[in-house]
């Protein structure tokens, strides 16, 4: 998309773009850094409902993965997503709008998974495209499907591609997955705060988002930020940790799908306060940065069941 229009672009060919199957080897330890770096224990280094995230707490054989975990399984397709033929932008512009999760069964403790990327949706915003990316994981001795990601990125200063007066917009998502609920005006029935850590996006990125916006000041200056952001899969876990402390008292396995829209980019050190409303098995949840009083998140959860404890 050089030049935010050029006529040699072609959409077709970018949702026809077949993705190399990408294979996503973890360990417990991957596990476990990965549930530090959203949060688990920041506040509690024995905190009973998340010691089990870190540690073979109470005899327990493996650590226990939070469902958020699926969302690193993407990890190998970003690199691959620049290689679609006639899509061009800044890296360095690129913004993560959305994400949805759907979980088949609990996440192993340690495995070797494949993924298989296809594009889902490529929408033309005028100063900027959207593109879709959809990837479904499966533990690779078994076969057995195992979880699915969507990704939705803004990538600023790459539309303008369309070929008629009207936008050009193709997606292939299900409606019930891709709207989001309007936030209640009721008090929310939970609330949870939680202080980010000043160098939580430098652990967060040990898990594998290495994006120099979330650790170098000078790319942050050029993005238009005033100084590195933690990155939105962070606030996403940080939610769902909440979501999971406080509505499914502590049951992962709870949690079916997630979906997550970032409104806001958070600065690492700020407090996060997660704000919940469960409607049937439906928890809808909106995130907000205390020391700016912003939305910077909001989405909602599907859960298996509603824990009969609230």
């Amino acid at each position: 998309m050089a030049g935010g229009g050029s006529s040699e672009f072609d959409p077709e060919s970018v949702i026809s773009y077949k993705f190399p199957e990408i294979l996503y080897t973890y360990t417990e330890r991957d596990a476990a850094i990965y549930a530090l770096g959203i949060g688990a224990c920041g506040n509690d280094a024995v905190d009973n409902k998340e010691l089990k995230y870190v540690y073979n707490a109470d005899g327990q054989e493996f650590i226990q993965v939070l469902p958020t975990f699926a969302a690193l399984f993407v990890n190998g397709v970003g690199s691959e997503i620049s290689k679609i033929p006639g899509l061009q932008y800044d890296p360095r512009l690129l913004l993560h709008g959305q994400q949805y999760i759907e979980i088949y069964k609990p996440l192993p403790s340690s495995g070797c998974i494949l993924n298989k990327a296809s594009v889902a949706g490529l929408h033309d915003k005028g100063k900027a495209a959207v593109i879709e990316i959809e990837i479904a994981s499966y533990e690779k001795e078994s076969g057995e499907p195992l979880c699915m990601n969507r990704m939705s990125i803004y990538l600023r200063g790459s539309g303008g591609f369309s070929k008629s007066s009207r936008p050009y917009s193709y997606s292939r998502n299900p409606s019930n997955q891709t709207a989001f609920p309007k936030i209640p005006k009721s008090q929310p029935f939970a609330v949870f705060e939680e202080c980010t850590q000043a160098s939580q996006a430098l652990l967060y990125r040990l898990s594998g988002d290495y994006n120099p916006l979330h650790s170098d000041p000078l790319v942050a200056s050029i993005a238009g930020f005033s100084r590195p952001i933690l990155h939105g899969l962070c606030t996403l876990g940080f939610a769902i940790r909440a979501i999971i402390g406080r509505i499914c008292r502590g049951d992962r396995t709870l949690i079916k799908s997630i979906s997550g829209r970032f409104l806001l980019h958070v600065y690492p050190g700020e407090t996060l306060i997660t704000e919940m409303w469960p409607e049937a098995s439906r928890v809808i949840y909106q995130v907000k940065v205390k020391e700016r009083n912003r939305a910077v998140l909001v989405g909602f959860v599907d859960l298996d069941r509603i824990s009969s404890s609230l």
